[in-house]
């Protein structure tokens, strides 16, 4: 058949396949193009092979792709997904762990992608942080880091104490062993003599050094006996972030990271006091002199010319003092706050009295000479003896080795006894 000018040729197709398919792009730019052309709805039909009603419904729309959707082995878990995703945070992990137990054998990229549309719309609708600030002097923020540092040769975790304060931004930081209460208590006091003083109230997180028990809901907190006390003495009002909003404090949160980033990225030190003497360098020469991203100002210039600290008390703090009743072991080895201290081999099985003061340890056995030991940082460490030669006690006879008798293995393996009869062994005597 010759084609007609100005028509469209169309892959020939039988008339039925045609009517069956979901009329695509092609079909209806070639729609569109013939009727443009002036040809009526009818003469398209006939020239496509498509039904009248067919052409009058695409020249009375615009074409948009026709998308088909397959379904899903998750589909049957939408509702529980919905509901239960919003309840853990949308957190696939543990969506593809419980979809395991209710009998989902798909795979946990297929839950990250399923749940996406839904978490991309949670945190587009989480509330926004409003930033908090705060007058001279009325308040600081405190919070521990940690990280790996190469200390000498090994690769040694230190934590972080970092105090900022919360109008002018300036930052103290030291590093200590561990987070226990005595560097708690030292670092506040270091951090207060570099200030010069101290502000009004000071913001934590919720450490068991700080507070042992807290209910929200009732306004009820237990403080940590020993920290109260010494912030009672220095005046301080404690201020505690809510449970899981640790971004209240966003300062000193992002003064660790700097810390971390700035002072601390590719260092290496000889030992935990050179690190100190570095920090406490780097916080005035660095930290005090950068323009903060906040302010816009230097830091030890905002401080001069507005900051209002309190003076601390000049007498020092009582002196922290622990008593406990300890029975020694056999070994006689001491165990005082995860670390072992040695005592005369005499003193085992008897209870003795230790002193903790600060960082002293003394072990004393009634009117015996006291055993004095400079307190272990960290945990699990043993001290050294380092006075003359623990002597045995007497009568000590060390516990010979002796297999054991009892063994049912052991024994079954021996085979049975052969029995005899008693003529055998009056043979064996004549």
């Amino acid at each position: 058949m010759d084609q007609e000018p100005g028509s469209v040729m169309l892959p020939a197709t039988p008339e039925s396949v045609v009517e069956a398919e979901v009329t695509n792009q092609n079909v209806y730019g070639a729609i569109r193009t013939l009727f443009e052309q002036g040809k009526s709805k009818k003469a398209i039909a006939r020239e496509l092979g498509l039904h009248v009603q067919s052409v009058r419904k695409w020249l009375s729309q615009n074409w948009t792709p026709q998308t088909r959707r397959r379904a899903r082995s998750l589909d049957r878990f939408r509702g529980f997904l919905r509901v239960r995703g919003a309840e853990v945070g949308f957190n696939a992990v543990v969506l593809a762990r419980e979809l395991k137990q209710q009998g989902y054998d798909g795979s946990y990229r297929a839950v990250v992608k399923y749940i996406a549309p839904w978490r991309d719309e949670a945190r587009r609708d989480e509330a926004v942080t409003v930033r908090f600030e705060t007058g001279p002097g009325e308040q600081s923020q405190v919070a521990w880091g940690s990280m790996s540092l190469w200390l000498g040769e090994q690769p040694v975790k230190v934590h972080l104490f970092t105090m900022v304060l919360g109008y002018s931004r300036r930052l103290f930081a030291r590093a200590y062993p561990s987070e226990g209460l005595n560097a708690l208590l030292d670092a506040h006091e270091r951090a207060f003599t570099h200030f010069g003083g101290r502000t009004e109230s000071i913001l934590y997180d919720n450490p068991r050094t700080i507070v042992t028990r807290k209910d929200e809901s009732a306004g009820h907190v237990v403080w940590n006996a020993t920290f109260k006390d010494r912030m009672d003495f220095y005046g301080v009002r404690i201020r505690l972030c809510r449970y899981y909003r640790a971004q209240t404090k966003g300062k000193v949160e992002s003064g660790v990271k700097y810390v971390k980033r700035n002072a601390l990225a590719g260092r290496r030190f000889c030992g935990l006091e050179q690190l100190n003497e570095y920090l406490l360098n780097w916080c005035i020469t660095v930290a005090d002199q950068r323009p903060h991203g906040t302010t816009h100002e230097k830091p030890i210039e905002r401080f001069a010319r507005s900051e209002r600290l309190i003076a601390v008390d000049a007498r020092p703090p009582a002196r922290r003092e622990q008593v406990v009743t300890r029975r020694v072991p056999r070994d006689a080895y001491v165990a005082i706050d995860t670390n072992r201290y040695p005592v005369p081999f005499t003193w085992a099985n008897h209870d003795v009295t230790v002193r903790v003061v600060e960082q002293q340890v003394m072990i004393h056995l009634g009117d015996d000479q006291p055993v004095t030991y400079q307190r272990l940082e960290g945990k699990h460490q043993v001290a050294r003896w380092d006075g003359t030669p623990r002597a045995l006690p007497p009568g000590y006879r060390p516990v010979s080795a002796q297999p054991p008798r009892l063994d049912p293995a052991y024994i079954s393996s021996l085979g049975e006894v052969e029995i005899r009869s008693l003529s055998s062994y009056q043979e064996v005597a004549r």
